[in-house]
């Protein structure tokens, strides 16, 4: 699980410190407020209801050892002041596609919050286990249900994606397990390893059972989330309509290459940046698109002409390519011909798609595209470099 939070040794004096801060940050203009009350609200913020759900499954408030879990999780939670505010400023980008997945699916809607204790709606969120994107799926689980994850794709970072793969895994989990709070623990540790655990103790029941600390405390980092998220103003956190982000909207164009395809040319026809075609694309890895057919994200307004444009880029992109070929020469080394034509060695590696240890060999064909010299003077080559 990704948590950005990183308080498992933070003790309480910190904790109480910072969230009465946060309540006199964010309380009205209107009126100061005083200690007493941010402890007040603080407090209160604590309160369980008599009857409180997650996943349409009661949660045994009435065990004091629960409540007390649940209370950490909100302290802590609450305790982060600037990473809830950006929880909340997500939401608006991310939750109606969730939202929109889960009910077409008959999943709970309070799946969505599972989300956030991941990985914060964060799409290159990653773990030290190999868990990346929103769902933080390991790669084994994201290519199981049918997630790219290659050197050139990782389609764990497209929300759009990976959504329906988590969701599938989740399905599959409470088919499994028969319980929300089981599964979700599951998504956490893995399955094997709760399945085992429940053998062992002979329990069933999530909030009874002795799980490794961090799926202990998941369940609550979860029910915090949906609580400080449903009701922000209870929390201490005032915002109006215009504090959140907007909903995220593009356009998909099919793109077929017979060859990989420089994301800059896509950029270009979009009429846009590299960034933001990387940014609507959080899955594409590298600065090529490979060879085949892709469902690419662009700009809503770039999709008119759009092909068009990217044909007449790419050709004219490979007529460049042929009259900017350096021909491999006894003696050359990646460092040495970057230096000569006066060019980045990191631009040379990514125009030829080498690496930096690439052992050169006479004859070899590199592209090289004019440098800040050459740009200036507008000379063709440098001593003659160029050649067929």
């Amino acid at each position: 699980m990704f948590d950005e939070n990183k308080h498992m040794t933070i003790s309480m004096g910190p904790i109480l410190v910072g969230l009465m801060l946060a309540f006199f940050i964010s309380a009205p203009s209107a009126g100061m407020t005083t200690a007493k009350e941010s402890a007040d609200d603080m407090l209160s913020s604590l309160t369980l209801e008599t009857s409180v759900a997650l996943c349409g499954e009661t949660v045994p408030v009435d065990n004091p050892q629960v409540v007390e879990r649940f209370e950490k999780e909100m302290l802590l939670s609450l305790g982060d002041h600037s990473q809830v505010i950006l929880w909340l400023k997500r939401t608006t980008r991310y939750f109606p596609y969730i939202e929109q997945e889960l009910a077409e699916n008959s999943l709970p809607d309070d799946i969505k919050y599972l989300a956030i204790a991941e990985s914060a709606l964060r799409m290159h969120a990653g773990s030290r286990k190999g868990a990346m994107g929103v769902w933080q799926l390991i790669p084994q689980t994201a290519r199981k249900y049918g997630l790219v994850v290659d050197r050139n794709f990782d389609e764990r970072r497209n929300l759009y994606l990976s959504t329906p793969a988590a969701l599938a895994y989740l399905k599959d989990l409470y088919d499994r397990f028969g319980s929300w709070s089981l599964s979700l623990a599951a998504y956490n540790m893995g399955e094997d390893g709760l399945e085992g655990e429940i053998l062992e103790q002979g329990i069933t029941d999530y909030y009874r059972l002795y799980l490794p600390l961090e799926t202990q405390r998941f369940i609550f980092r979860i029910l915090a989330i949906k609580r400080i998220i449903e009701a922000p103003k209870k929390h201490g956190f005032f915002f109006s309509p215009s504090d959140y982000y907007a909903l995220e909207t593009f356009s998909s164009v099919q793109i077929n290459g017979f060859t990989e395809i420089p994301l800059r040319l896509i950029a270009d026809a979009a009429g846009t940046d590299f960034k933001t075609i990387k940014d609507f694309n959080p899955e594409l890895r590298g600065h090529y698109l490979a060879a085949g057919t892709r469902m690419v994200n662009i700009p809503v307004d770039a999709k008119g002409g759009f092909q068009a444009r990217l044909a007449t880029g790419i050709e004219a992109d490979n007529k460049q390519r042929n009259q900017r070929v350096y021909v491999v020469k006894k003696g050359d080394n990646l460092s040495g011909i970057a230096k000569k034509f006066d060019v980045p060695l990191a631009a040379l590696l990514i125009w030829n798609r080498i690496g930096v240890n690439k052992v050169l060999h006479p004859g070899q064909r590199l592209v090289i595209f004019p440098g800040a010299g050459e740009r200036k003077t507008g000379r063709k080559g440098i001593d003659g470099g160029f050649g067929g």
